[in-house]
């Protein structure tokens, strides 16, 4: 399935998390990046985005995709990043495989109903890991949320580095994608 098709029409995301990303994320952007945002939320009808509400994921992902596409490529990434500063996310642990493995946990959190899909890691090395992305948002925000947990969670002064090394893609309408995390 392509990015931005919710797996299941039934599936939710949570107010807060909706906030948060347009709030504080595209917020440390710019105002104007902000205003782009609540602006696509309000054209698929979510006009006044509530923290204890649940809101439609296809919904959620049509305006994601309205912001990509006015936006510069990169912003995808960056805001991907932003996510485990800035959204209700684990904390328990102090390492990078327990931050990548916290990802499926915070995404389940903040989404209901329905297949919502998944995020797997998997260690394959002593400072290297898998992250598999079964889940409808774009290539470049999940490459993004992962290089944001594990820089959060590296020794100080290691340099992270993520590939895609999967052999699906979501970008050729595939399910998943799969990404090697070095640190």
């Amino acid at each position: 399935m392509a990015s931005y098709v919710a797996f299941d029409p039934a599936v939710e995301i949570n107010g807060q998390t909706v906030l948060t990303i347009v709030e504080e994320a595209m917020g440390k952007f710019s105002d104007e990046y902000r205003e782009r945002a609540l602006t696509a939320l309000d054209a698929e009808g979510i006009t006044d985005p509530a923290a204890d509400e649940w809101y439609p994921q296809q919904a959620w992902l049509n305006a994601f995709e309205t912001i990509a596409d006015d936006l510069q490529p990169h912003v995808l990434d960056r805001l991907g990043e932003q996510i485990p500063r800035v959204a209700d996310w684990p904390n328990d642990f102090d390492s990078v495989p327990a931050g990548l493995q916290s990802i499926d946990e915070a995404y389940q959190r903040n989404h209901r109903g329905g297949d919502i899909g998944h995020y797997r890691f998997e260690s394959v090395g002593e400072r290297t890991g898998e992250v598999t992305c079964e889940n409808p948002y774009p290539c470049p925000f999940d490459r993004g949320l992962i290089r944001g947990v594990a820089q959060q969670y590296a020794p100080v002064g290691a340099f992270v580095f993520i590939e895609e090394t999967g052999e699906t893609c979501r970008r050729n309408g595939d399910d998943t994608c799969t990404y090697t995390v070095y640190w």
